[in-house]
């Protein structure tokens, strides 16, 4: 489950984690958007800049992106369109992809998971 911590409310609650290199590659590549229904978060390991850029390479629908910094702060946040590319330009700890339909969060918010 994904809460905002700033609200109080739930973001989400079904999640999964990318956490193996192939699973943070596949990412939701060839995915249907009808069994995308939960979090899908990425730990960079480290924030950085340079390793946060994310693709829509093969993924068919729009999905929201939310973008973290080391304390589990939104830092960033995009509405990104099948195969589009976005690159942060603040350091990144944690990436995390949404359903367009969750929306219960705005920028300098805390998450929690």
């Amino acid at each position: 489950m994904i809460k905002n911590k700033t609200t109080k409310k739930t973001i989400i609650t079904k999640t999964k984690i990318a956490d193996t290199f192939l699973k943070r590659a596949i990412g939701l590549m060839f995915s249907f958007k009808k069994n995308f229904n939960y979090g899908l978060i990425f730990d960079l390991k480290r924030e950085t800049v340079a390793g946060a850029g994310i693709h829509m390479f093969f993924v068919f629908y729009s999905i929201n992106v939310l973008f973290l910094d080391k304390n589990k702060k939104i830092i960033d946040y995009k509405t990104l369109k099948p195969f589009t590319t976005y690159q942060p330009t603040k350091k990144i700890r944690y990436v995390i992809e949404l359903p367009i339909k969750h929306k219960n969060y705005k920028l300098n918010d805390y998450l929690e998971w």
